[in-house]
């Protein structure tokens, strides 16, 4: 058996499904890239026939990846099997991964099948998906709620149509470590032909036991697993996946395996997402939090001096973080940005060197220090933007507890100055119904987030919007030492993609 285990990585197609956790075209293409830095081995780039725009960022990923498998999800239907195959026709190494439900409770309320038509489903899906490809993933969703020996009949059947991957997922998060295991194990029994094919699992973390589970999973056999950066996902999200590479790593003497994943690159990915999202990770989070090689104790921090191992079962720079920063001022020149940049893992062309750089010099004049988490958040900012429609001119805001708060904003489209006056709240709000004013369509603002990137007085404000509008949800995030304007450049953003969106739609 394998002594090396597959990190299949679904932060783009579960990830995304996280409430909140939408992200557009180049802030996918940029986490796929860095996910290829990572050597996952393979990518579900989405649902291709979820929507236009989904089948979009798979198509582009595809053809964006050289390395890592591609692959789209696609219920076990013709024309998702179709579609999903046109979206990673061009990818280097293509993969359709289909799936059905195979528990008695999704069979009779969700499908209304029988098992001998999802049975007879599953095998002519998964043969359709290899008339286009030789790489085929199945899933049985809600596996750990289902029979396993009629699980066994139905991997027999699909292994025969051609399935090279067989999924066996814990889709709610019921299982518990022991029993998954014994359960994969008497799957295992039952179908001997599990053996000639590689057997993966995909654990949630409803019970918290995501990664526990994968483990379990490991252990009974599976040699891919599939899981999330920062665990993100539906619910209370999936397995983490720098936890459980870490976990192989760090334990070699438990479980004698390894992945190819480069594990310096953990922290930028879990940076990344969460710059794209707006969804931070928790300082305590295990491995990539801004805690975990975090020592305040007395006696941890004399142990931690004498001998770092005291407290420390790994070094924080196996997984990317770094002892020390170089810091950045507005005396540093083009070419220290440029080696900042790289050193942070962005690559990008001149073009884009120039305007980050002239952003980079207006944030510099405005702070005495520049950091890390500030360069990453313009980076992060310019993934996020898309064609500007609107852009700020102006703003002028009165306010304070004896008035009402009232906001003059003035717009940009097209060279020509769209101005409007506006009563809120207090001044984000009545910025924000200016704003819907201008744009001339109704807007619900669902969440507002506004955070320092840094610490002291001149730090960066980091304002994150999410919009109801038009039948879609869209974010936007704005960057300025001012919070207020920082807001609006968010609420900006946002009505920007909203008007994109609807051009791609047009």
């Amino acid at each position: 058996m394998s002594k090396t285990i597959k990190i299949f990585d679904t932060t783009l197609r579960d990830g995304e499904q996280s409430p909140g956790c939408s992200m557009n075209l180049a802030e996918k293409v940029e986490l796929a890239r860095q996910l290829e830095r990572m050597k996952v081995d393979v990518i579900e780039a989405g649902f291709a026939i979820s929507s236009p725009g989904d089948f979009l960022s798979v198509k582009t990923i595809a053809e964006t990846i050289e390395h890592s498998v591609v692959a789209s999800l696609a219920r076990a239907v013709p024309m998702d099997i179709d579609r999903a195959w046109e979206a990673v026709s061009n990818a280097k190494q293509p993969r359709i991964h289909t799936f059905l439900a195979t528990s008695p409770i999704h069979m009779e309320y969700k499908l209304n099948m029988t098992p001998d038509q999802v049975l007879e489903t599953s095998e002519a899906m998964v043969r359709r998906a290899k008339s286009y490809c030789e790489d085929v993933e199945f899933s049985a969703e809600d596996a750990t709620r289902s029979d396993p020996l009629f699980l066994a009949q139905v991997f027999d059947a699909v292994i025969k149509a051609g399935a090279t991957t067989i999924n066996i997922p814990d889709t709610v998060g019921y299982a518990v470590p022991e029993e998954f295991y014994e359960f994969l194990m008497k799957i295992r029994h039952h179908c001997p032909a599990l053996d000639g094919v590689t057997i993966a699992v995909h654990c949630h973390n409803d019970l918290g036991l995501g990664v526990a589970n994968s483990l379990a999973g490991i252990r009974a056999g599976a040699r891919q697993i599939e899981c999330t950066i920062n665990g993100i996902g539906e619910r209370a999200g999936n397995a983490a996946m720098e936890e459980i590479v870490m976990a192989l790593a760090t334990r070699r003497d438990v479980y004698g395996l390894e992945t190819g994943v480069v594990t310096t690159e953990l922290v930028r990915a879990s940076k990344l997402l969460s710059r794209i999202t707006g969804v931070a990770v928790q300082p305590n989070k295990a491995i990539v939090g801004e805690n975990a090689f975090a020592h305040e104790a007395g006696i941890h921090q004399h142990g931690v001096l004498k001998n770092k191992k005291t407290y420390e079962i790994m070094t924080p720079e196996s997984v990317g973080f770094k002892a020390n920063q170089m810091v950045l001022g507005k005396h540093s020149g083009k070419h220290a940005f440029r080696t900042k940049l790289k050193e942070l893992g962005y690559e990008v062309t001149e073009e884009e060197l120039v305007v980050a750089f002239e952003q980079f010099k207006d944030v510099a004049d405005k702070k005495k220090l520049v950091y890390d988490r500030d360069i990453e958040a313009l980076i992060s900012k310019r993934l996020a933007e898309v064609p500007m429609v609107y852009s700020l001119d102006r703003f002028v805001i009165n306010s304070g507890n004896s008035i009402t708060s009232t906001a003059v904003i003035s717009l940009m489209k097209e060279e020509k100055v769209y101005e409007k006056v506006s009563r809120g709240e207090g001044p984000i709000d009545a910025a924000f119904k200016a704003i819907e004013k201008i744009v001339g369509f109704s807007i619900s603002l669902e969440d507002y987030q506004l955070r320092s990137i840094t610490e002291g007085e001149d730090a960066l404000g980091d304002a994150f919007v999410k919009l109801e509008a038009k039948g879609g949800h869209y974010t936007g995030r704005g960057l300025s030492t001012d919070v207020i304007e920082a807001s609006i450049l968010a609420y900006v953003n946002a009505v920007n993609k909203i008007l994109y969106e609807d051009s791609l739609m047009a």
